[in-house]
C-alpha cells in the first residue's frame, strides 16, 4: 500500500468514526431538547467542517480509483498537500470535533449542567451523575500560579475541573509540573481572568478528590 492510499485510509477511518458517532448523537438528542439548545452545541455547529472534510477525502478515492491507481495519481502528494492544508486551517473544530465524539454529553438531554456553554478548547466531559457532578478533562491546558505561602510562581498542569449543581459550585484540580503535588481548589471562571480558592470543608474536598479518581486516566 503507497504512501497516500495509506493516508487516505487512515484519514477516512479516523474521522469517519467521528462523524458517525457525532451524527448518531445528534438524531438521538435532538428529539428531546429544543433547536436553540441543540443548535448551541459545538459538535452541532462544527459538524459541517468535518462533513467537508470526508468529502474531500471521498473525492481523493474516487479520482484516484478513476486515473489507475494511487501511485500515478499521487506522484506529487499534491491531494495529500490539500487535505492537510484542510485540515491546518480548520484544526481548531477538527480538534475540537475529536473530544466532542469522546465526550459524554454528546448524548445529554439535561440541562442543568453548563454542557457546551461551559466547554473549553480541547475538552471533553469524562462523567456525569446527570443529577450533581460532573467531570471534565482538559488537554494541554497549563496554569501559571503563585504560592500565596511560599511566594512560589509555578506552572501547573490542569488534571480536571468539577461542576457540582447541587452547592452550584466549580472546582479544578491541578499539578505542581515542578514538584508533582496536586491542589484541589475552588474554580470561578471569569470573563478575563478565573479566579481560585481554597477548600476548607473536609468533606466537601473529600467528595471532589474522590469523584476525581473514580475516572482519574
Amino acid at each position: 500500500m503507497g504512501r497516500a492510499e495509506e493516508f487516505l485510509k487512515h484519514e477516512k477511518e479516523r474521522y469517519g468514526k467521528v462523524y458517525v458517532d457525532l451524527t448518531y448523537a445528534v438524531d438521538n438528542v435532538s428529539s428531546f431538547v429544543d433547536k436553540e439548545d441543540l443548535n448551541r452545541r459545538k459538535y452541532v455547529t462544527k459538524l459541517p467542517v468535518l462533513k467537508k472534510y470526508i468529502d474531500l477525502v471521498e473525492s481523493a478515492e474516487r479520482e484516484a480509483h478513476k486515473k489507475g491507481g494511487f501511485l500515478n495519481f499521487f506522484n506529487d502528494d499534491k491531494y495529500i498537500d490539500l487535505l492537510n492544508s484542510y485540515k491546518k486551517d480548520n484544526f481548531e473544530a477538527l480538534n475540537q470535533l475529536e473530544h466532542c465524539s469522546q465526550c459524554v454529553h454528546r448524548n445529554c438531554t439535561e440541562s442543568k449542567f453548563d454542557g457546551c456553554l461551559g466547554c473549553r478548547e480541547n475538552s471533553k466531559i469524562v462523567y456525569c451523575d446527570h443529577e450533581r457532578i460532573n467531570v471534565t478533562f482538559h488537554d494541554n491546558w497549563i496554569l501559571t500560579l503563585n504560592n500565596d505561602r511560599t511566594g512560589d510562581v509555578d506552572r501547573h498542569k490542569v488534571l480536571a475541573t468539577l461542576q457540582d449543581v447541587v452547592k452550584d459550585q466549580k472546582y479544578i484540580i491541578i499539578e505542581n509540573i515542578r514538584t508533582d503535588e496536586k491542589f484541589v481548589l475552588y474554580y470561578y471562571p471569569g470573563i478575563t481572568e478565573d479566579t481560585y480558592g481554597e477548600i476548607s470543608d473536609a468533606e466537601e474536598f473529600d467528595f471532589i478528590v474522590s469523584t476525581y479518581q473514580s475516572v482519574e486516566p
